[in-house]
């Protein structure tokens, strides 16, 4: 029996993968929607730039068969509209920015309102488990105050660390096999089936967007990832009779948390616009200091396979502990951060 459900899975993810591969080399066809470089573009030619739009589809038809096939592995049906219509919102308003350059503005205003979709859904962080004390201690309003930022943050650090061939993808699918696997051994099974579309739907992108970028995901791609990542880790800990940690999704991105909330702190204390367009990420520099597309995604991607190992790890730590896991990755991301700056300063990037 448990073979049998296996390769129903299997297939299942395998068929996803397939409708996402053909659909990516649709758009590669006959998408207008194109990426023309500037002097802040890490490509040379005009590439279509609506690749997410495989990975969105994907994942909403994934969703579709869920909410209809199968009722074992939903959650409450509440939590289930809350997530997929706010995910559809985020998406839908990302693939009109990405087809008429809309302002920043605008595409805030609407992640804002997909926040309080998210919020109004009963989807948010309501308590915590405090550092070295038993019990968890709740909120109250400020659990939703954690989570609107929680959310606004991850959805724009994935959005702002798709800047190289397979960053973003990549990264899309190791975050997803560990949080897979994590949540299966929980018994977080929607978790782990929505990690397994997200992989199905990144992969058929991603044989077209690495290493040689014939097609980019664009943000229609990669702020849906960053806002399903974020809300998907506060459902997962929301299961009735399995509760996979609010840490796992934080410890598996931490080098994109990281990454981007170093350049925000780096930008403001050199009082720069930290609002205007720019290449002084720490993988950015990494790149301009000579190393390739492949080179830096694949170490990025190192780097997220070893915060997956790190995940396992955590979660047989208890729950009062559990942020002494993050620690080894602090103090790598510092020396990380600290050995680009240096550089990146002596060749006069910064």
């Amino acid at each position: 029996m448990i073979l049998s459900a296996f390769l129903q899975h299997l297939f299942f993810a395998f068929g996803l993968f397939l409708f996402s591969s053909i659909l990516c080399w649709k758009i590669i066809q006959r998408s207008k929607i194109m990426d023309t470089p500037n002097h802040r573009s890490s490509h040379t030619k005009p590439t279509p730039t609506a690749g997410g739009l495989a990975i969105v589809s994907t994942f909403f038809l994934g969703m579709g068969i869920l909410f209809f096939m199968a009722d074992k592995t939903m959650i409450t049906q509440k939590f289930f509209l809350g997530f997929t219509f706010s995910s559809l919102l985020i998406s839908g308003m990302s693939f009109y920015d990405d087809y008429k350059q809309k302002p920043f503005s605008l595409r805030l205003i609407t992640q804002v309102i997909a926040i309080f979709v998210v919020i109004s859904f009963g989807i948010a962080i309501t308590d915590i488990n405090l550092f070295l004390f038993s019990g968890n201690t709740a909120l109250g309003l400020a659990g939703y105050l954690i989570t609107f930022i929680w959310i606004l943050g991850l959805t724009n650090a994935y959005n702002f660390m798709d800047g190289l061939n397979g960053m973003a993808g990549g990264n899309a699918v190791i975050t997803s096999f560990f949080l897979g696997l994590v949540s299966f051994g929980q018994g977080s099974n929607f978790t782990y089936i929505v990690c397994y579309t997200i992989i199905a739907g990144t992969l058929g992108f991603l044989i077209f967007n690495f290493p040689k970028g014939k097609l980019f995901m664009g943000d229609v791609g990669s702020t849906f990832l960053g806002f399903t990542f974020a809300t998907l880790a506060i459902i997962s800990s929301l299961y009735d009779t399995a509760h996979t940690s609010l840490l796992v999704i934080p410890l598996l991105l931490f080098h994109f948390i990281y990454d981007t909330f170093f350049t925000f702190i780096r930008r403001l204390i050199a009082k720069e616009n930290v609002f205007q367009a720019h290449r002084t990420h720490l993988y950015q520099l990494l790149n301009r200091l000579g190393y390739s597309h492949t080179i830096v995604t694949l170490f990025y991607c190192t780097m997220c396979i070893i915060q997956g190992l790190g995940a396992f790890w955590m979660m047989t730590i208890p729950n009062t502990q559990r942020l002494l896991a993050f620690i080894p990755y602090l103090i790598f991301q510092i020396i990380y951060s600290i050995t680009i700056i240096y550089f990146a300063k002596k060749k006069n990037l910064l």
